[in-house]
């Protein structure tokens, strides 16, 4: 398998399969009620989106911050689904999407000043979260450049007995020059 395929291989067939489907609810909204041990978790800031073809429903990041501000450093980013496909309600990740498609590891790094956070599907890509001023980042190499990413993009279809990814595509912004970055990645 080339390297555009295995890239968000697993994400989209789990995503074209529809895995999301035995997902437990919870509310939309902001800031979780579960607090970090010695810390009080105060809010959320949104780092960015997965989106898919299959239908209109969303992974979504938030960096997770503590009463001061700061990333809360037990639980510094969180993943969920928005299922924009029913009735816009927020899901978590069930436990195959966590540990083969959209989870992640993330890691403090003094050398970047932040985390770094590693897809579970894409290792090889690894994502910077670091604050700057007020804001929380996502950092990616995007089309060879250091960017803040904003939206990723799988186009995938039904196949024989897997679905077939199409394409990724990387949506952010040049973190030097503030303009808009784009990679699509073409599975053969």
């Amino acid at each position: 398998m080339n390297k555009a395929r295995w890239w968000f291989a697993v994400p989209a067939l789990l995503a074209a399969a529809g895995c999301a489907q035995d997902m437990i609810a919870r509310p939309v909204g902001g800031a979780q009620s579960q607090t970090s041990p010695g810390r009080a978790h105060a809010s959320t800031q949104p780092l960015f989106i997965i989106e898919r073809s299959k239908n209109a429903n969303t992974v979504h990041y938030d960096a997770r911050l503590t009463a001061d501000g700061e990333l809360d450093p037990t639980e510094p980013v969180i993943a969920y689904w928005i299922v924009r496909a029913e009735d816009g309600r927020r899901k978590e990740l069930n436990w195959i999407e966590k540990t083969m498609a959209y989870g992640f590891e993330i890691k403090p790094d003094p050398s970047v000043g932040g985390y770094i956070m590693t897809m579970v599907a894409a290792p090889q890509r690894p994502i910077i979260v670091k604050k700057a001023g007020n804001a929380v980042r996502a950092q990616l190499v995007i089309d060879g450049h250091p960017a803040i990413v904003e939206k990723m993009y799988i186009n995938a279809s039904d196949g024989d007995s897997w679905p077939q990814v199409h394409y990724i595509e990387l949506y952010g912004t040049d973190v030097q020059t503030g303009e808009k970055r784009f990679e699509r990645i073409i599975s053969n």
